[in-house]
């Protein structure tokens, strides 16, 4: 994974202090609060590291909740997808499909048993006016240039005299073509919501029996009296019961997440659903084709199910928000065959988009960002749906690339109900915001119950593993040169600069700070 670094640093520039924004949960005006930068490119390998370490993006914003006071706490979840099991109203949204597919069937939505709608995370929507600052702020083209003209001359210093080290600049073994002003994909987040709980058992009245096990239970006990062996006496002495049969057949076992999604249609079946996978990136020409019909999409779902008025969901924050991101493509030879970025997941059903799961691949995740969906097949639970489906995608990854393993769902915030759905997909992990370790979740709800905020390692002796360090080897990019913080606070005397340097690597972590470049103006 190293060797990714090198072909394409991160870069990055931070914005020093805590920004205050409304809280989209509690409504809170000024409750939200959270730390930001803009990322002018990232790898994959920098933003999985980051997510470890709880931060999200919207876009090229990438910004970390203050856990510890922000109104609402929002904790990175994952999902173990290996170990996924659907539950049985994941089942029946699934079954739900199949029967509008194979027969045209159309069901009233029931309300409680649907995911919320997708929503931005609370931040987000405080960020676009940020963002839209930002865009006029970075002169993207005129840093690329720099950097360029950076490492080039870089290359042809070191090319002159290689055995002269330079204390005062950190030289880069490669040049880096034009990275700042990419138009790769971006990120948001999707939710759904917590399903309905069955009615459980009637514990005071025995369990129902299938007539086939009454058959197959009378035919051993008719087999054992008839064995001279007397196997039947011992069974009894043994007070083992007469239930006790060989294991089921496979036929019996319950249906795998693939098999329910996956199962066979009629050839005269009413309706053809397709999953396209697409690389956001206006390269791609499966993604210009579609860009039109997509935006259309994005249109009709917000105005509809967040009632944005139509300037607010117009082209430019539809490619800002979805279609544009940080993340450099990567496609190495021991990655997944579609490589690792954003992604633009289609839900073509007949022959026109109805829905669009966004997601980020990377080494170790897929990472839903955000789901927009035609509003006229709300009574599909498309929500629930594309969530299996990205959960069935990331088993299907991990065939070929094992230690991608897991499928993130953005934040946990346990203090709003509305958002709480997310744990229902089990087993699953919180990310304790104190030492970045993953605890089940079964550990961490109940402190959840008496306090917004928990440090869920329970090892009072635990510290951050990954914090900064050493933070003079934060790498810098000031006035076309790359060099460690220590040489570049050598000709800065202001103290509070220092100060913003160590705020962002305490919370990048030292590997991310040594690997990222920090532009300062």
């Amino acid at each position: 994974m190293a060797s990714w670094s090198a072909l394409s640093p991160s870069i990055v520039e931070y914005f020093e202090g805590e920004d205050f924004y409304r809280c989209g949960y509690c409504k809170n005006e000024s409750g939200s609060r959270s730390n930001g930068m803009w990322a002018h490119s990232m790898t994959v390998q920098d933003y999985q590291d980051l997510i470890d370490r709880g931060w999200r993006r919207s876009g090229r914003y990438v910004y970390k909740p203050v856990m510890n006071q922000t109104c609402c706490p929002q904790y990175t979840i994952r999902c173990r997808p290996l170990q996924f099991q659907p539950s049985k109203s994941h089942k029946k949204v699934l079954k739900k499909m199949l029967k509008f597919l194979a027969k045209g069937e159309l069901f009233r939505r029931n309300y409680e048993d649907e995911p919320m709608d997708s929503t931005m995370e609370d931040a987000v929507a405080g960020d676009f006016a940020l963002i839209n600052k930002l865009d006029i702020k970075c002169d993207l083209k005129t840093l690329s240039s720099d950097l360029k003209e950076s490492l080039e001359c870089d290359k042809k210093k070191k090319e002159k005299n290689s055995k002269k080290e330079d204390s005062k600049e950190l030289t880069y073994s490669q040049a880096i073509e034009e990275k700042l002003g990419s138009g790769e994909p971006s990120h948001s987040i999707k939710a759904h919501l917590l399903p309905k709980p069955g009615k459980g058992a009637d514990l005071s009245k025995p369990p129902c029996r299938k007539a086939k096990e009454i058959r197959k239970e009378r035919k051993m006990l008719k087999l054992m009296q008839q064995n001279p062996a007397g196997e039947f006496e011992s069974f009894q002495a043994q007070g083992q019961a007469l239930t006790s049969f060989p294991p089921k057949a496979k036929s019996n076992q319950p249906k795998s997440l693939e098999e329910l999604i996956f199962e066979s249609l009629p050839e005269n079946a009413s309706h053809k659903l397709e999953v396209r996978l697409v690389p956001v990136s206006f390269e791609d020409p499966e993604f210009k084709s579609s860009f039109s019909q997509s935006f259309s999409l994005y249109v009709k779902y917000q105005m509809a199910i967040h009632q944005d008025p139509p300037d607010e969901c117009g082209k430019t924050e539809f490619t800002r928000f979805l279609c544009s991101s940080p993340l450099e493509a990567e496609n190495p030879p021991n990655g997944p065959e579609c490589g690792y970025g954003s992604f633009h997941q289609q839900y073509w059903l007949d022959g026109k988009i109805i829905a669009v799961g966004v997601i980020d691949i990377l080494p170790y995740c897929v990472s839903s960002v955000y789901l927009y969906y035609d509003p006229d097949y709300s009574f599909l639970s498309l929500g629930v749906y594309s969530a299996l489906r990205e959960i069935a995608f990331t088993r299907q990854l991990h065939e070929k690339t094992s230690q991608l393993s897991y499928y993130y769902m953005g934040f946990y915030i346990h203090s709003c109900p509305k958002m709480k759905y997310k744990g229902q997909y089990r087993p699953s992990d919180l990310l304790c915001p104190e030492t970045y370790v993953w605890v089940p979740i079964e550990q961490c709800l109940p402190p959840l119950e008496n306090s917004k905020y928990c440090r869920f390692n329970q090892d009072p002796e635990a510290v951050d593993q990954g914090r900064s360090k050493e933070p003079d080897r934060v790498r810098v990019f000031h006035k076309k040169a790359i060099m460690p913080y220590g040489v570049y606070k050598k000709h800065r005397k202001d103290p509070s600069e220092e100060a913003t340097v160590v705020q962002y690597a305490s919370l990048v972590g030292q590997v991310c700070s040594e690997r990222m470049l920090l532009f300062r103006a």
